[in-house]
């Protein structure tokens, strides 16, 4: 591992970091040097990507975190400020699927989605944000999606969290701004793999023949790249926020989606 890294010396949080773009983001981050606090919910597969990551020689440290719990993001914070010192960068990530329609979906589903995918957003910031201000430094960033951006048929709930992620996101970079902390989202198109996979299958659009890569191929002729997204294009884009690259970047609602959105 390069001992120039982007985010040298920097410690950054990145929550639903066990699998999918928050493995991928983890990587990158230990790859330009962060100390990781790998977070989620199945604490074997945390653990498995912070020893990933030790073995590319960054410090890393796994957490089994509730997001969706207030207490549980403070200890969160907590624990990293003990192991590391300092909190550089929280990467809000961690989400579920949100299928359904505004007619038929449940209540408790409703309250499900929105509260992973969108109050847990809330919930990490507010554990973070005092120390960050304390110390006049820090670069939050919000995985939202492109489905904040665009319609998409049979997603209502994730796509109200979405959008409530993105609108959080603008508040609070106006709110902290003159603290020096820089707030971000993140809006990413079809990348892939087991979260995409199981939101098809829960809303009937898996592939009859189970054949995921033909449909890939033809959902990827909608976007003006002709490629659906790859886990590292998101983890670019992440750790473009997190470094200083971006220090004059708040506010800004970042489209990675191979130009779906504009098309």
């Amino acid at each position: 591992m390069s001992t120039r890294g982007r985010l040298e010396g920097k410690t950054a949080i990145i929550t639903g970091a066990g699998s999918g773009l928050g493995l991928a983001s983890a990587v990158r981050f230990a790859e330009e040097g962060a100390s990781v606090a790998v977070v989620d919910l199945d604490l074997a597969a945390a653990e498995a990507v912070a020893d990933k990551l030790t073995a590319l020689g960054a410090r890393a440290f796994a957490l089994r975190v509730d997001v969706t719990s207030g207490a549980a993001c403070d200890d969160m914070v907590a624990q990293t400020i003990g192991r590391f010192g300092h909190v550089d960068v929280l990467f809000s990530n961690a989400g579920i699927t949100g299928n359904g329609s505004a007619d038929d979906i449940t209540e408790d589903h409703w309250d499900r989605v929105i509260a992973v995918n969108l109050k847990s957003v809330w919930l990490c910031a507010k554990a973070v944000l005092p120390h960050m201000i304390e110390r006049r430094s820090g670069s939050i960033i919000n995985q939202a999606s492109m489905a904040a951006l665009i319609g998409i048929n049979g997603i209502f709930p994730y796509t109200a969290a979405k959008g409530g992620v993105t609108a959080m996101t603008k508040q609070m970079a106006v709110t902290y701004g003159p603290d020096n902390i820089r707030v971000n989202a993140i809006c990413p198109g079809t990348v892939p793999g087991p979260f995409v996979y199981k939101s098809r299958a829960e809303r009937g659009d898996a592939p009859v023949d189970g054949n995921e890569e033909i449909k890939n191929n033809e959902i990827a002729q909608r976007f003006p790249l002709r490629r659906l997204g790859k886990p590292e294009d998101i983890a670019n884009m992440a750790v473009y926020l997190a470094s200083d690259e971006s220090n004059w970047t708040t506010g800004g609602i970042f489209a990675v989606d191979g130009g779906r959105s504009a098309a």
